[in-house]
């Protein structure tokens, strides 16, 4: 069962350091929650348990998992030496109806202004309910990040604007990229086309950079 909504600021931190240490399987068992036996079909599943425990809200809307604290919460699988182990997904790219958006009033923005991480053991080797809980990091982009971001933003927001949505690879952006975010090439949401009509593509999600998350870590743990 999921927990009631912390009510403050420090109540969230206390959950999320309460849990600092416990493997996932005695999470699992305090929420009545079944262990899977790999993450291949359950690739979210540790993201559910750890909102489940800390009392999350959001779910899968476009707002901060506890919008009443401006708090945004991301779970982030990491190696034994603390690397994450993959990309961080923030949230759905707009492919249409893009006019007068800005950085500061788009869903990436708004969900970045203040993260708690939460890092938890992902190499395969460990079975999933071995894996451990990290110290929790309650994070705000500096200057520089804030701008680093905002630029990245921009650039991809630009080239969806003009129709080239199908052209953006991974590569784009020093720490935000553009992918497909589908369960397979199969799934398709409208578009910009080069002439301005409307098309299908693949839908795209936002995701922020490995290099990027492991300086956030780095900063915080050394």
């Amino acid at each position: 069962m999921a927990k009631s909504s912390p009510l403050s600021l420090n109540e969230l931190m206390e959950r999320a350091h309460n849990m600092a240490g416990i493997r996932l399987a005695d999470i699992a068992s305090d929420n009545n929650i079944m262990v899977p036996t790999d993450l291949r079909r359950d690739k979210g599943w540790i993201g559910q348990l750890i909102e489940s425990e800390l009392g999350a809200l959001a779910g899968s809307k476009p707002e901060q998992d506890f919008l009443h604290l401006g708090v945004e919460l991301k779970t982030i699988p990491i190696d034994h030496k603390g690397k994450p182990l993959e990309t961080t997904y923030v949230t759905v790219a707009p492919l249409i109806n893009i006019q007068g958006m800005t950085w500061e009033n788009s869903v990436v923005y708004h969900k970045l202004q203040r993260v708690l991480w939460v890092p938890v053991e992902g190499e395969r080797s460990i079975p999933v309910g071995e894996r451990r809980v990290g110290t929790p990091i309650l994070w705000q982009p500096t200057a520089q990040q804030a701008k680093q971001l905002q630029q990245d933003w921009e650039e991809i927001m630009e080239l969806i604007a003009l129709g080239q949505v199908d052209k953006i690879t991974a590569r784009q952006g020093e720490v935000l990229q553009l992918r497909p975010k589908a369960a397979n090439s199969k799934v398709l949401t409208e578009s910009i086309s080069e002439d301005g009509s409307i098309q299908l593509s693949n839908p795209r999600g936002f995701y922020l950079k490995i290099d990027f998350t492991q300086q956030i870590l780095t900063n915080e743990f050394s």
